[in-house]
């Protein structure tokens, strides 16, 4: 297996590199930060006019047919530019449930207006406080018509369409697709900790839904798209985490103490360090995940929970030492760090929290014993 990405796929990286930095800087990210506004709409309309939304969507349904390597490679700059749209939650979620379960009319109707970015999708799954499990769920679909709530959603107040996770008729969880301008949604506006990514809370009453994959087996198609999602999550964290690190970097050489660079001052050295080995172990974790995601392998639960939990750990030693580095300036306002501490903590929890992953990378070793030996051995 080859962990290296290809001469295309890093000039992709070059691009996406090149417009983000013209288009989603630190200080534009601010300003969707500083004002009312959900997402910066003329970077969104950007990203679909280079085709990034439409990147594993066959070229059948209006798409561009590529891999996932080249999604890790988007999803990376993304993060690292911590760019305030909604193509996580279209792309990772919404596009990959239409992808994954959706029938041939299905497909037709959604897929190439996601590719064209005519719509925004998102994925309603989290009914408040606690962890998601089947027999907690009280959304409800009954008769073709869907009643209960979701919060918080991610881009749920931006969405035009939302895939839902309920229960079907008395029965187990099943997903349905959900108009989100039809009759009987009401949304309203979440306060987050990162308003760069906007959330909302989803109350269904009587709204039309359309079965999406197979009725009763809504969990089991929930915990193959999470795999599938947090390998490209954690793509997006190891970028935000090398840009915390590369940011703390150049101020511990630029900012003098005593006649010196702080850079130069022990305590630091160790700090950046562990950041390094931190940034380093999950992006060695991601590129494992990519492999797995884009080979469809069997080790891919393992392998996402393993990126995941690396990513979360790394973004957030990155984010939060990047504010020490940078001292007493460091936790104000005027500068950027909290911006990169924000989006840690929001992508933290956004397909359950780190302690979840956990506890499903343990569960998952302890299932496959071999690959639990192999890993142990690798590393």
């Amino acid at each position: 297996m080859n962990f290296e990405f290809s001469e295309a796929q890093n000039l992709l990286r070059q691009q996406a590199q090149s417009f983000l930095r013209e288009h989603a800087s630190p200080a534009q990210v601010r300003a969707v930060l500083d004002s009312e506004a959900p997402f910066d709409e003329a970077l969104w309309r950007g990203i679909v006019d280079l085709g990034w939304t439409a990147t594993t969507i066959p070229e059948a349904h209006g798409g561009l047919g590529l891999s996932y390597l080249e999604l890790c490679v988007l999803a990376e700059e993304l993060g690292r530019s911590l760019a305030p749209t909604p193509f996580s939650s279209s792309v990772y979620l919404a596009t990959e449930a239409i992808l994954a379960y959706g029938t041939e009319a299905q497909k037709t109707q959604y897929l190439p207006r996601l590719a064209e970015g005519d719509i925004i999708g998102c994925y309603a799954v989290a009914e408040g406080h606690g962890q998601l499990a089947p027999a907690r769920l009280e959304t409800r679909v009954e008769n073709g018509v869907m009643h209960g709530a979701k919060l918080p959603v991610a881009d749920g107040d931006v969405a035009d369409v939302a895939v839902v996770l309920t229960h079907h008729d008395g029965h187990d969880a099943s997903m349905y697709l959900v108009d989100l301008h039809g009759e009987g949604v009401t949304r309203t506006p979440v306060e987050t900790l990162d308003p760069t990514r906007s959330h909302a809370h989803i109350t269904f009453d009587g709204a039309p839904a359309s079965l999406l994959g197979q009725p009763d087996a809504g969990w089991a198609q929930h915990m193959a798209l999470c795999n599938r999602a947090a390998v490209l999550y954690a793509f997006e964290q190891v970028g935000g985490a090398q840009a915390a690190l590369d940011m703390a970097r150049a101020y511990a050489m630029e900012r003098y103490a005593f006649g010196r660079p702080i850079a130069s001052f022990q305590a630091l050295k160790h700090k950046m360090a562990d950041m390094y080995i931190a940034a380093t172990l999950a992006r060695s974790n991601c590129y494992y995940g990519a492999w797995a995601l884009d080979a469809d392998a069997p080790e891919l639960p393992v392998a996402a929970a393993t990126a995941r939990v690396s990513a979360t750990q790394a973004f957030h030693e990155c984010a939060k030492e990047n504010i020490q580095i940078h001292g007493g300036m460091g936790f104000t306002w005027e500068f950027d760090c909290h911006m990169y501490y924000r989006r840690a903590k929001l992508l933290a929890v956004n397909l359950g929290s780190l302690h979840r992953w956990q506890d499903l990378l343990v569960a998952r070793l302890e299932a496959s014993p071999e690959l639990a030996s192999t890993l142990t051995e690798v590393s």
